[in-house]
């Protein structure tokens, strides 16, 4: 993919990790990737429907699973679309945790282990700081995202 294709996604993504909604520049210490929702392996390809700007903990948790369990129910779904499923329709964001409001973002919010002790506090460390009030970690839009984006 070249360049100008990577910075698109990253621009539609909003600079923001697509799965977890954390902004690249709360993540200065980490790289972020453009990942193929649906691998190669498993016939996904290098087209823009296929892509999501994500951090490195959820491109490498995410891995090439095209499926998740729902921890609630026990039952296989399939996992998280960016280019698909709207993110607030999956997810809410309570305090420093993510809540997963059907089985789809129960399974990814299990599978990329967005709970852990080093994402709450990573949450609640940008919280004390004032860089995460209210639902601003959300993915946004695109053009509400470049006002907020300084590199």
């Amino acid at each position: 993919m070249n360049e100008a294709a990577r910075q698109e996604v990253r621009r539609q993504a909003g600079f923001r990790c697509e799965y977890c909604g954390i902004q690249e520049r709360h993540l200065t210490f980490s790289a972020f990737h453009l990942d193929p929702v649906r691998a190669r392996q498993h016939g996904g390809t290098d087209a823009a429907e296929n892509l999501a700007w994500s951090c490195q903990e959820c491109n490498l948790l995410e891995g090439t699973n095209l499926t998740g369990i729902d921890p609630d129910t026990g039952a296989g779904v399939d996992l998280f679309h960016p280019r698909s499923h709207r993110w607030e329709d999956h997810f809410s964001p309570v305090g420093n945790r993510i809540v997963g409001l059907t089985p789809i973002g129960r399974a990814i919010i299990w599978l990329l282990r967005m709970h852990s002790p080093g994402q709450l506090e990573l949450r609640a460390t940008l919280r004390a700081a004032g860089k995460l009030r209210g639902m601003a970690w959300l993915p946004a839009s695109p053009r509400e995202s470049q006002q907020q984006f300084s590199p």
